[in-house]
C-alpha cells in the first residue's frame, strides 16, 4: 500500500478467554521503510490504542517472564480444519493451499524455527518444558464441505471447534486451528480480519472452557487477501504460512494467556511480528521470527 506501512499490534487481554490476537493497522511510512509496532493491551471494548512511535516490539520489553501457574503445552499437536467447500475441490486453487499447509504443520514440530520455543517451560506438577513434536498427532484434520457465513464471529469459530471434537474427542494438548477461505472474514466485535469493513487483525488464538471446566485452544486462520496481512511478493499460502508459525507458537507457549509474557504484555512470537522481515526457511516454508530468552532477541532458529 503505496506510502502506507503496517502496524501489528498484538493484543493480550481478557475478552471470551484471553483472546490474543494478532491485529493489523495502517500508520505513515516513515522515509518510505516498513515498520511494526506490537503493543498488547487489555480488551475492554474490543479496540488496541498503541502508540505509533515505534519499529517493532523487540527488546523493548525485556525478556519475557513465565508467570507462576500458567500453561504451556508441553507436546503440542495441531488439528487443521478446513471450513468450506473449495478447500477439497480439486478444480479450486484452495485444494493445493490447504495440502500445502497441511504439509507445513507435518513438518514444523521438528524444525529449528519450532525449537526456539524448547527453552520454555511451566511449573505445574514441576517443570516441564515444551518438546518438539511431530504437530499432526493422532487426531485426523477436517475437511467441512459446508458453506461458513460471510462473517465468522468468535461464537462461530467455537462452534465449527465443538462439532470436531463432539465426533473426535478432545485432545487438550491440541491447538484446533480453523481455515476459512477468501468469500469469508473473521470478527471479533467491531474489529475484523481480511475482508471484513473494519481490518484490525490476521489471525488469533485462543481457548473456551468445555463441559468438563477444560481448556479447549484454538485458532482462526482467515484468508490472508489483503496488503495488511501480507509480505510483499509472498503467495496466499505463504502469508498463512507464518501466521500459523505465530499464532500456533503464542498458543503453545501462552496457552491460556496466563504463562510467558514481557513487562507490556508482549508474547514471545508479538515482540518479533514483522520486525525482522518474515523469511523463508526450513524446507522452503515461510516463518517470522521468534524472540529467545537465551538470545535477548528475535531468532530464526535454535
Amino acid at each position: 500500500m503505496a506510502g502506507f506501512s503496517r502496524l501489528t499490534t498484538t493484543i493480550k487481554g481478557e475478552e471470551n478467554s484471553m483472546k490474543k490476537v494478532s491485529v493489523i493497522l495502517f500508520v505513515l511510512a516513515l522515509a518510505g521503510a516498513a515498520y511494526a509496532q506490537q503493543v498488547e493491551t487489555a480488551l475492554g471494548n474490543g479496540k488496541a490504542h498503541p502508540s505509533s512511535n515505534q519499529a517493532g516490539g523487540g527488546g523493548a520489553g525485556g525478556n519475557i517472564v513465565y508467570h507462576s501457574g500458567g500453561s504451556v503445552i508441553p507436546v503440542a499437536h495441531l488439528v487443521c480444519i478446513f471450513w468450506g467447500p473449495s478447500f477439497n475441490d480439486p478444480t479450486s486453487a484452495d485444494y493445493n493451499y490447504a495440502r500445502t499447509l497441511q504439509n507445513f504443520r507435518n513438518q514444523f514440530g521438528t524444525t529449528g524455527e519450532y525449537n526456539t520455543i524448547t527453552q520454555y517451560y511451566q511449573n505445574i506438577g514441576g517443570q516441564q518444558f515444551i518438546q518438539l513434536s511431530n504437530l499432526a498427532g493422532t487426531q485426523a484434520d477436517w475437511f467441512d464441505t459446508t458453506q461458513p457465513p460471510t462473517n465468522v464471529t468468535d461464537t462461530i469459530v467455537q462452534q465449527e471447534v465443538q462439532r470436531y471434537v463432539a465426533a473426535n474427542g478432545t485432545d487438550y494438548s491440541t491447538v484446533y486451528e480453523v481455515f476459512i477461505p477468501a468469500g469469508s472474514y473473521s470478527s471479533d466485535g467491531s474489529s475484523t480480519s481480511c475482508g471484513g469493513p473494519n481490518l484490525a487483525y490476521c489471525a488469533y488464538h485462543s481457548h473456551y472452557n468445555d463441559a468438563l471446566g477444560q481448556p479447549v485452544k484454538y485458532s482462526i486462520e482467515p484468508y490472508p487477501n489483503c496488503s495488511g496481512c501480507s509480505v510483499s511478493g509472498w503467495s496466499a499460502v505463504q502469508n498463512q504460512e507464518h501466521f500459523v508459525c505465530h499464532e500456533t507458537r503464542e498458543a503453545v507457549t501462552d496457552a491460556l494467556g496466563n504463562a510467558w509474557f514481557d513487562r507490556r504484555g508482549y508474547e514471545a512470537d508479538d515482540k518479533c511480528a514483522w520486525s525482522p522481515t518474515p523469511f523463508i526457511g526450513t524446507n522452503g516454508y515461510s516463518y517470522q521470527y521468534e524472540w529467545s530468552n537465551a538470545n535477548s532477541g528475535c531468532v530464526k532458529t535454535r
